[in-house]
C-alpha cells in the first residue's frame, strides 16, 4: 500500500469505544464516526480489572462488581449487538490482558484507524483509561471525538459557569444549568460496514458464567419492578426500574428528560422538581457536577466539602451489617436484598445507610459504599459516593439528629413483614407483632414459630435506643470539631449500646433524599 492509499484508508476508519452509552439512540459518538468514515468498527473491551472472577469476594463476582450488576451488562451487551446487527454492523468484543486503554491503543493501530469516538466519563478511573488512549491518538494523528451524553449537562460547563466552583446545592445548581441540549434525535437504517480486522480475536458476548463465576442459579431475580414509595414492596414494585439503564447509557438520560418534557406539555398538572422524573434527572447531573469539580470525593480526607467525623472500626458490626446479620429483620432483609438481587428500593438503601453510620453502629460510610458500588446493578460513583456522603451527613444534608429507625419505618409500610419473611424465612411464620422485634416475643412464641432468636436469628448487635442517642453524641461533637477546625481522631468501638432493645430514634422519610430515578 503506498502512502497516498494508506492515508486514505486511514482517514476512511473510525472506531467508537463503547463503555458506558451501551445504546444506538442519542448517541453522539455513533453518530460522529457514521457522519465520517466509510467503514466503523463498534468496540467493547472487556476490562479484567472490573470482570475477573474473584474467589475471596464476600459474594460471587469480582474485587469491584458483583454478579447481578454482571450480568445486567452482559445482557446489556447483547442488547446493544442486536441493535448494531439490525443496522448491518456488530458489536467487536475485545478481551485486554491487563490494562484496556493497552488494547484501544493496539486496535488502532492495527486497524488504521483515522478518528476516535467515544462518550466522555467523568469517574477519575475513566479519566486517566481515557487520558492514556486520548495521548496515543494525538501522537498518532488521530482525531478524537469525545462528546457528553451520559448526563443531561456537561459538568465543566456548569463549573466554569459556576465562577469555577461546583454548585454545592441542587437549587443553585438548577440555576446554573438551565435547560439541557437535545437529544440526537435522527434514526438511521444502516450503519457503514465494519473493514478489515486483521488477526484479531473478535469474541462473542460472554456468558457469566465463562468469566469463571460458577454456579449462579441463584444469584438472580430475571425480572422484578420497582416500588413508588413503599420500600418493602418486591415482588411488585412501583418506580421506573430505570437506574440500571442509565447507569450503563442503555438510556440516555438526555431522550428520557426531552420524553418526560413531552409528557408535561400534554398533561395539566404534573409533578415538580426535585421530587419530579425530571427533578430526579437534575439530582443525578447535580451529583456528576460536584464529584467531577470536587478533588477526593470519594473519600472523607482530604475532602473539603466533606465534615471530618471519627467513625470507629468494628470489623464485626460491619461483616453483620454486610451480611444480612444485625439482628433487626429490616435491615437484615434489605442487605440480603441487595446480595441476593443488586437491587433494593432508595428509602430501604436510606435506612441501612443510617443504620451503618449516624443512626447506630457509626461505622465509616466509605466502607458502606464499598458494599454497594460492588452489589448494585445501577452502582453509580458520582451518585454512590454522593448519597454516602449525604446519608451519613457528611456532606449536602447535616440533620444528624433525624434518624431512620430500623424497627418501625419499615413496620408503616408494611405491619405484616411480608418482606421480611420473603428475604428471611426463618422468620416466615414469627407473629407479626413481633415480626420487626424477634427478640421481643416470648419464648413460647419463638419456638411455635421454630425461630429461637440468638440460635436460629441473631440477637440485635445493639440497642437501638441506646446506640443511637450515642451516635447523636458523637455527632454532635464532631460537628462542633469541625466548626472549630479541629481534627477528629480515629473512634474507638463502643460496646455502651449493646442488650435491651427498644425502638427508639426517629423515622426520616424524606423521598427527596432519592437521587437519580430507581
Amino acid at each position: 500500500m503506498d502512502a497516498a492509499t494508506a492515508a486514505t484508508a486511514t482517514a476512511a476508519a473510525a472506531l467508537v469505544w463503547f463503555r458506558k452509552g451501551l445504546r444506538v439512540h442519542d448517541n453522539p459518538a455513533l453518530d460522529a464516526a457514521r457522519r465520517s468514515a466509510a467503514r466503523v468498527y463498534p468496540v467493547f473491551v472487556l476490562d479484567p480489572r472490573y470482570l475477573r472472577s474473584d474467589p475471596a469476594a464476600p459474594s460471587q463476582g469480582s474485587a469491584r462488581a458483583g454478579v447481578a450488576r454482571v450480568r445486567f451488562l452482559l445482557e446489556s451487551l447483547r442488547d446493544l449487538d442486536a441493535r448494531l446487527r439490525r443496522l448491518g454492523s456488530r458489536l467487536l468484543v475485545l478481551r485486554a490482558r491487563d490494562d484496556v486503554s493497552d488494547a484501544v491503543c493496539a486496535a488502532l493501530k492495527d486497524w488504521n484507524i483515522g478518528k476516535l469516538c467515544f462518550e466522555s466519563d467523568t469517574e477519575p478511573y475513566a479519566l486517566a483509561r481515557d487520558k492514556r488512549v486520548t495521548d496515543f491518538a494525538a501522537a498518532s494523528g488521530i482525531e478524537v471525538f469525545s462528546p457528553v451524553s451520559h448526563t443531561l449537562f456537561d459538568p465543566a460547563e456548569i463549573i466554569e459557569k459556576n465562577g469555577g466552583r461546583p454548585p454545592l446545592t441542587y437549587k443553585s445548581f438548577v440555576a446554573t444549568a438551565g435547560e439541557p441540549p437535545k437529544p440526537v434525535m435522527e434514526e438511521y437504517s444502516e450503519l457503514p460496514p465494519i473493514g478489515d480486522t486483521g488477526g484479531y480475536e473478535l469474541l462473542p458476548v460472554p456468558k457469566l458464567e465463562e468469566l469463571g463465576y460458577g454456579d449462579v442459579s441463584q444469584e438472580w431475580v430475571a425480572k422484578f419492578e420497582k416500588p413508588k414509595g413503599d420500600p418493602s414492596a418486591f415482588l411488585k414494585p412501583a418506580t421506573t426500574v430505570l437506574s440500571p439503564y442509565l447507569k450503563f447509557g442503555c438510556l440516555s438520560a438526555r431522550y428520557f428528560y426531552h420524553c418526560i418534557q413531552d409528557v408535561y406539555r400534554s398533561t395539566k398538572t404534573h409533578t415538580k422538581p426535585p421530587v419530579s422524573l425530571a427533578g430526579q434527572l437534575l439530582w443525578r447531573d447535580f451529583f456528576y457536577t460536584v464529584s467531577f469539580g470536587t478533588p477526593n470525593f470519594d473519600q472523607m480526607e482530604g475532602n473539603k466539602i466533606c465534615k471530618q467525623i471519627p467513625w470507629i472500626e468494628n470489623e464485626e458490626l460491619f461483616v453483620a451489617w454486610r451480611d444480612g446479620r444485625t439482628g433487626y429483620p429490616w435491615i437484615d432483609a434489605i442487605m440480603i436484598q441487595l446480595r441476593k438481587w443488586g437491587w433494593m428500593h432508595h428509602l430501604a438503601r436510606h435506612s441501612v445507610a443510617c443504620f451503618l453510620t449516624r443512626g447506630d453502629l457509626y461505622i465509616h460510610w466509605e466502607q458502606g459504599r464499598d458494599v454497594f458500588e460492588r452489589l448494585l446493578i445501577d452502582s453509580d460513583w458520582a451518585i454512590n459516593n454522593g448519597n454516602w456522603l449525604w446519608l451519613s451527613c457528611s456532606s449536602f444534608f447535616y440533620q444528624y439528629h433525624r434518624i431512620y429507625s430500623p424497627i418501625s419505618f419499615g413496620k408503616k409500610y408494611d405491619p405484616n413483614g411480608d418482606y421480611i419473611r420473603h428475604f428471611i424465612p426463618v422468620l416466615k411464620d414469627m407473629p407479626k407483632e413481633y415480626i420487626y422485634e424477634p427478640w421481643t416475643a416470648p419464648l413460647s412464641v419463638q419456638e411455635k414459630a421454630r425461630c429461637i432468636v440468638g440460635k436460629d436469628y441473631p440477637k440485635p448487635v445493639v440497642d437501638h435506643e441506646a446506640a443511637s442517642k450515642e451516635c447523636r453524641r458523637r455527632m454532635g461533637e464532631a460537628y462542633a470539631s469541625n466548626r472549630l477546625g479541629g481534627n477528629p481522631v480515629k473512634g474507638n468501638s463502643s460496646n455502651s449500646s449493646r442488650r435491651k432493645f427498644s425502638d427508639g430514634g426517629q423515622d426520616v422519610p424524606d423521598s427527596s433524599m432519592s437521587k437519580q430515578p430507581r
